[in-house]
């Protein structure tokens, strides 16, 4: 049964590459999704792009993993020297636009429910949602089920961790931030320069180390990554706008870290959102267990998942390399693929 579905994930991520599904644009990957729960008649649910199923015989009084990775895609960037929505295999390489992020993935976490969904001796309920717009971040994404789903108690995210454990993720708070002054004539000097007040935040912002360090995430980063000031070569501007990104430990909630930095600087500071907050699960959790038991390693991620949206414990795990997302010509390993579901299914039957 394993090897059969296997074959049929590997047709389906074909297919997901051959059909362009750019966050918010995914409606037709939406239903090649469907189309696998149908072929394999399991009852499912669809809102927006996101499409959900539970397991067959699910019971309420028992607790509830989730099972979860995206569909949606980035766009192509520049340097793509093959069609990105040509699902060419070469050398054991699937090549093409999301087969990395996430839809290896994904199409092994379809495999791992579909084998589990008919058992009527299961310990935990499992809910599976193939959500949108995660690369977005956007308002229809997983954050947007989690009042339709059943309540869960802790979630496996699909990402690609080359099928390590991610048992904390860092979070995100991107900052808007304007350094104010006064104008005047450049010739004269007098007036009090935006961008000399920004250059003193940005120095800080630079240089400040935040005191709690985490055990799995390390230290809180800060980067500049955008400024934009003045119109004119004569006049002193009076406005400054920069913009922080900000990954944070799961030491600060992402209001502890903002409150610290409005603190510290002249400039005027607004977070674009504070719901992207770090994520982790407890070392010791039994997921955590049976992943170490099957020879994984855990350790903390710098980068930003669905896991954002949770506020139960999650674990961030999945076949393919994180270095290879949003790259040109993306491309998974046919056997990570193949090596993804039987340790995915190996480590349920441990806990299940």
């Amino acid at each position: 049964m394993i090897q059969k579905l296997t074959i049929e994930a590997i047709e389906l991520l074909k297919k997901l590459i051959l059909t362009q599904s750019f966050s918010g644009e995914e409606n037709e990957t939406a239903v090649l999704i469907m189309q696998w729960f149908s072929t394999h008649k399991i009852t499912f649910k669809s809102d927006n792009n996101n499409v959900w199923a539970t397991n067959k015989y699910f019971d309420k009084d028992k607790k509830t993993i989730l099972l979860n990775s995206h569909h949606d895609t980035v766009k192509p960037n520049k340097g793509y020297t093959r069609d990105p929505f040509n699902p060419e295999i070469i050398d054991g390489k699937l090549y093409g636009l999301g087969s990395n992020d996430a839809g290896g993935c994904l199409v092994s976490l379809l495999v791992l429910f579909t084998y589990f969904y008919e058992r009527t001796d299961l310990n935990y309920n499992l809910v599976i949602v193939a959500s949108a717009e995660e690369e977005s971040s956007g308002k229809n994404g997983l954050n947007s089920m989690l009042k339709i789903i059943p309540e869960i108690d802790f979630a496996i995210i699909g990402e690609p961790t080359l099928m390590q454990l991610a048992i904390a993720e860092k979070g995100l708070l991107v900052l808007d931030c304007d350094a104010k002054g006064t104008s005047g004539h450049a010739a004269h000097g007098i007036a009090n320069n935006a961008i000399y007040n920004a250059i003193n935040d940005i120095n800080w912002i630079q240089n400040f180390e935040f005191s709690k360090q985490s055990e799995s995430l390390g230290k809180v980063k800060m980067t500049v990554t955008q400024i934009e000031a003045g119109n004119q070569h004569n006049v002193i501007p009076a406005s400054c706008k920069y913009v922080v990104d900000v990954r944070v430990t799961d030491s600060y909630s992402n209001q502890e870290v903002l409150d610290i930095i409005q603190s510290h600087v002249k400039s005027e500071v607004i977070a674009r959102s504070l719901r992207l907050n770090s994520s982790s699960i407890p070392s010791n959790h039994p997921i955590v267990n049976a992943g170490i038991k099957l020879g994984r390693k855990t350790y903390g991620s710098p980068t930003l998942s669905d896991q954002a949206v949770l506020s139960c414990p999650s674990l961030k795990l999945g076949p393919g390399e994180s270095l290879r997302s949003h790259t040109a010509d993306e491309f998974i390993y046919i056997k990570e693929i193949e090596e993804g579901i039987d340790l995915y299914i190996k480590l349920l039957n441990e806990i299940l």
